[in-house]
């Protein structure tokens, strides 16, 4: 079986288009923010890592040579890792459309929280059985061990409540889905602005890698989020799930304001 590793210690890229430029980006554990000027390729590299990725996982498919990855440890193929795509566009695959049971599911950030749906799901057995288990093993600390399985599911609904407690809304705790209340009335997260639905898949995609070492792109997580929020964001990432390597672009100031201004790395400082 391939060894996955915990995060990507250096990014190279052979040619960032037509045989031109050469990349070498040596990462961060944690943080890795990646500006520069519109078009010099910020977004590229990310999708050829991201295809790069796509790759290694797929059967009998042949990484492309001109992407080199090095994983901690050095003996690694690969890693876990999640793409959030911040675009609020309509979705246009009608035969995906067709197939959908929810027509509540519009818009591609849609899309991604109708998946999230299904993980979290199953990211509450993977915990309950987890909980199961420590409460029947006899341990003496079985309780409070318990507890600490069930505490990042608390803390992302804490975070959401607090979140959007300006417009009142808050998740439903007794409901096995996510589900919002709004003065009294059952909200579905498909009736949420763009911006509260963008935060709502960040913050839910990283809950459901329960705490595990694994490696998060995004590309200009900060549109539809209001200025408070994209401060907020990289420390609420990091409280969710502190084993996560965090790779995004961005244009917005506001994202290295708490503390992130070394994780910043120019385009033209990687190039070659």
């Amino acid at each position: 079986m391939d060894k996955i590793g915990e995060y990507i210690r250096r990014i190279e890229i052979d040619s960032l288009w037509s045989g031109q430029k050469h990349i070498v980006w040596e990462l961060n554990r944690k943080v890795n923010i990646l500006s520069g000027v519109n078009g010099v390729g910020k977004s590229t590299i990310l999708n050829k890592v991201i295809l790069r990725l796509l790759q290694a996982v797929k059967e009998g498919c042949p990484a492309k040579p001109d992407v080199k990855l090095t994983y901690e440890p050095a003996d690694a193929v690969t890693v876990r890792f999640d793409v959030v795509r911040s675009f609020d566009r309509p979705l246009v695959h009608s035969n995906l459309l067709e197939k959908l049971a929810d027509d509540r599911v519009a818009t591609e950030l849609d899309w991604q929280l109708y998946l999230l749906q299904r993980r979290f799901l199953d990211y509450q057995v993977n915990v309950g059985n987890r909980m199961i288990a420590l409460l029947t093993s006899g341990d003496p600390e079985a309780r409070e061990k318990a507890q600490a399985a069930a505490q990042a599911r608390v803390q992302f609904q804490d975070m959401v409540d607090e979140l959007f407690s300006e417009t009142g809304k808050k998740i439903v705790r007794s409901s096995n889905e996510i589900q919002l209340e709004q003065f009294g009335e059952i909200l579905s997260p498909y009736k949420l602005s763009s911006g509260e639905k963008q935060m709502l898949v960040i913050l839910l995609t990283v809950l459901v890698e329960d705490r595990q070492p694994y490696v998060l792109f995004m590309d200009e997580p900060e549109i539809s989020l209001h200025v408070e929020w994209q401060q907020k964001l990289i420390t609420l990432i990091r409280q969710l799930n502190p084993n996560v390597q965090i790779i995004l672009t961005t244009h917005s100031p506001a994202m290295i304001m708490n503390g992130w201004m070394d994780a910043v790395t120019e385009v033209t400082d990687i190039t070659q």
